[in-house]
């Protein structure tokens, strides 16, 4: 009897703390802890059946978490993926989706950017009394009108404190790198430079030899013309190292060139002071890793130490990071009161190569990869999530759900109220992650490419299906190849793509890596299922308002009186960073 009375007292005392552990975890804003990495695949990460890609850390947050493995990105490039990251919005509604080939910004020094009256999570949470931290790349614009209106800031955008990179990596911020900033317009640029002066060459010997008939003043003129055409190019694509490579705390430049040798190492000296001096809370801190976007820049504890090439070593170094900032969390006795999520911004960058190295991500069994608005290689990323004695460890969740809900789950978090003047695509995430509801919230997703509407997901919620409709399509080169080797990146319109009427047709449930669409023959629901989509697309359509375009091409060309400059321009050369070369 005596017995049984103590089995029940500690079977009680277990239940109450459990329940009084959920309590508290919940009585309080907790603190928010976001992980975003750049150009990851979905497949290079070993909770994702990564086998070659060392990664314990982000398994860890798996294993003692949630994982989602239908996490969807509103686009497939950074600057609108981040955007509707940030804004909980497709990309279209706030103007950050381009109706041209420049579809993420590509300079400091260009006009467009995230516009001042949209409202990110960050401030909605610094409304609630967040303290509120960005850590990272942002590439989402920096000033409009002058090189100090710091319009498109994250400071402007409810970020109380910024570290890190404007604008994004590039092959131009290392030295003895290929050129990946407008290559072919830059060799049409030199083509035109020679010709030019090669023409003044010949009319020059010609004048000296008698030969041609040609007054001075006009070889005079040809040579100013080719003078100043050389310098109106050669002044931003020649000096792309100083004027995008560049790292900012707050509003100050602090090195202009970056020194990419001590970048990882600077940014997480800059989380883990954040982590420290917010302990108290509650803070939101947005750690938006440069990590794995080329030119891969890795430091020399990691390099060689993967299976995977110089790839694998800079997924590796990112893990390490994590589990660092993972690490103080159990130091400071934060980590059951931390809410942790990791996800891409869109998938690997299939056709980043040099030679026969792969420079870019595995996007696993799925087709496609970064720049491919529909294909679900382009779209879909890892997510997971974490926050002990409140998510069920250990939960894999098969539905459909968007970088987007972010937003509106922190917002709830936060105790805060999203805007009502806008529509907001995403959703609440808690009550799916939680387990108190098994089925997502979207009923349609739709996969942008620019502006431009590739493809369209049902979540038929009655029967479980996932179907998804693809309207264009990307030409990969060579045919078959899964991708658009040869370039940069895949098109959205023009010769590059192909449009389907009628459109084609998966069942991702069935068939998730989009090898075999189906037909009216194939497929009884086929003619349904695309009056269903249409109507939908025709819906969704009817919720789009005109917003000027942040990447047209006059919004993204450098203009020299709006670049970040740590000194007097154009004489831009600083580095107040002293020694922080020591690793952690």
């Amino acid at each position: 009897m005596c017995f049984r009375r103590c089995v029940i007292m500690a079977l009680s005392s277990c239940l109450l703390w459990n329940t009084f552990g959920l309590s508290a975890a919940m009585d309080s804003k907790p603190n928010i802890l976001l992980f975003l990495a750049d150009d990851l695949g979905i497949g290079d990460i070993g909770c994702y059946g990564n086998h070659s890609i060392r990664t314990p850390n982000i398994d860890r947050l798996a294993r003692e978490g949630v994982k989602l493995t239908q996490h969807i990105a509103a686009a497939s490039l950074c600057t609108p993926s981040r955007a509707a990251f940030l804004t909980g919005r497709y990309p279209i509604r706030s103007g950050m989706a381009s109706s041209t080939r420049y579809r993420a910004l590509q300079w400091n020094a260009g006009s467009g950017g995230l516009p001042a009256n949209e409202t990110t999570f960050a401030k909605l949470l610094q409304q609630q009394g967040y303290t509120t931290g960005l850590i990272g790349k942002w590439h989402q614009g920096v000033n409009c009108e002058s090189f100090n209106d710091h319009c498109h800031h994250p400071l402007n955008h409810g970020f109380d404190y910024f570290y890190g990179m404007p604008l994004t990596l590039r092959n131009n911020c290392q030295n003895n790198k290929s050129l990946d900033l407008d290559p072919v317009l830059q060799a049409k640029f030199w083509f035109y430079t020679q010709i030019i002066f090669l023409a003044v060459l010949t009319l020059t010997a010609g004048k000296l030899t008698g030969l041609i008939p040609i007054r001075w003043k006009i070889i005079a003129c040809f040579t100013l013309v080719g003078s100043l055409f050389f310098i109106s190019w050669y002044s931003s694509y020649g000096f792309v190292q100083h004027w995008n490579c560049i790292l900012m705390r707050n509003h100050d430049v602090t090195e202009q060139p970056m020194r990419l040798d001590r970048t990882a190492v600077l940014m997480l000296k800059e989380a883990i002071s954040f982590i420290k001096r917010n302990r108290h809370g509650p803070f939101l801190l947005f750690i938006s890793f440069l990590h794995v976007h080329t030119p891969l820049f890795t430091t020399a504890k990691f390099l060689g130490k993967s299976h995977h090439g110089l790839y694998g070593d800079n997924v590796e170094e990112m893990d390490w990071m994590v589990g660092k900032i993972l690490d103080l969390l159990d130091k400071e006795g934060l980590r059951n009161h931390t809410f942790t999520y990791f996800a891409s911004d869109h998938g690997g960058h299939l056709e980043a190569q040099n030679g026969s190295a792969q420079l870019g991500g595995w996007n696993g069994i799925y087709k496609g990869g970064k720049g491919m608005g529909g294909w679900e290689g382009g779209i879909r990323v890892p997510g997971i999530f974490m926050w002990p004695g409140v998510l069920p460890a250990g939960t894999v969740i098969d539905e459909p759900t968007s970088l987007m809900d972010i937003y509106p789950t922190v917002v709830h978090l936060a105790e805060g109220i999203l805007p009502r003047d806008r529509v907001i695509d995403g959703r609440n995430l808690m009550p799916l992650l939680q387990g108190t509801t098994q089925k997502s919230e979207h009923e349609f997703l739709f996969h942008y490419c620019g502006s431009y509407l590739h493809a369209v997901r049902w979540h038929q919620k009655d029967s479980g299906a996932v179907w998804k409709a693809h309207y264009v399509t990307p030409v990969f080169h060579p045919p078959g190849a899964g991708a658009c080797y040869g370039k940069r990146i895949c098109p959205c319109f023009g010769e590059g793509v192909t449009h389907h009427d009628p459109p084609l047709l998966f069942e991702l449930s069935q068939d998730p890596s989009e090898a075999k669409p189906l037909s009216p023959d194939t497929e009884p629901l086929f003619d349904t299922v695309i009056r269903r989509i249409g109507r939908a697309i025709e819906e969704h359509r009817r919720t789009l308002t005109p917003v000027p375009e942040q990447l047209s091409v006059s919004n993204v060309v450098w203009n020299p009186w709006l670049q970040p400059c740590c000194g007097t321009f154009p004489f831009c050369w600083c580095d107040k960073e002293g020694d922080s070369t020591q690793i952690l």
